[in-house]
């Protein structure tokens, strides 16, 4: 069966239940789920309202896998912080660097899954889990400095004027780690775009 260009309708009913209209279907959060997993782009609205509703699904979603014994993902204190920045100045900023930082991770993934196979056939106690941890690390950094980076653009500390002697280098070098920020952001972009086409 040929793939429609657009994402499919998922409708979900009063009852809760979700009606795929791509295969005329009723499924699951589970099944959802798979969709995903597989790539497969799909809407959900609103049997009656016709509200886009993907956002709190995408969420019970996550909900459910986090709630299964032994299959968490995020982390207590991922899940604080994230809390912390609702309300906050820099919620605007938190959307786009995640979502940088999980584009930048599941572009590497192939990468980290190949290290993680090679690394099994030499020596297990030693090695088994030092390279591919060594790249999520050096992810983490590199997310972190980009995020650091993000945060210096909306700091009035770098951005205020100050009357101290050097005033016009503190400008250049935001200017540089802003050009440098906006030259990272467009890489990103353009790797998403390759994988996209």
């Amino acid at each position: 069966m040929a793939k429609n260009s657009g994402p499919v309708t998922i409708k979900k009913y009063a009852n809760r239940r979700l009606y795929n209209t791509g295969t005329s279907t009723y499924v699951t959060l589970d099944d959802l789920a798979v969709m995903v997993k597989k790539g497969d782009d799909f809407v959900v609205l609103d049997a009656k309202s016709g509200d886009d509703i993907t956002h709190s699904v995408l969420t019970q979603i996550i909900f459910e896998q986090e709630s299964k014994t032994g299959n968490t993902l995020l982390p207590v204190s991922f899940l604080r912080q994230l809390i912390a920045f609702y309300g906050d100045q820099l919620q605007m900023v938190v959307p786009s660097y995640l979502e940088h930082s999980m584009a930048a991770l599941t572009e590497q993934q192939e990468q980290m899954r190949a290290q993680l196979t090679n690394s099994v056939g030499e020596n297990p106690v030693t090695r088994n889990m030092q390279l591919p941890m060594q790249m999520v690390e050096d992810q983490v950094r590199r997310n972190t400095e980009m995020f650091q980076k993000a945060m210096q653009m909306f700091s009035p500390f770098t951005l205020g004027h100050s009357a101290e002697p050097g005033e016009s280098e503190k400008k250049t070098d935001t200017s540089k780690d802003i050009g440098e920020l906006k030259a990272e952001l467009k890489n990103l972009q353009d790797k998403i775009n390759a994988i996209d086409t």
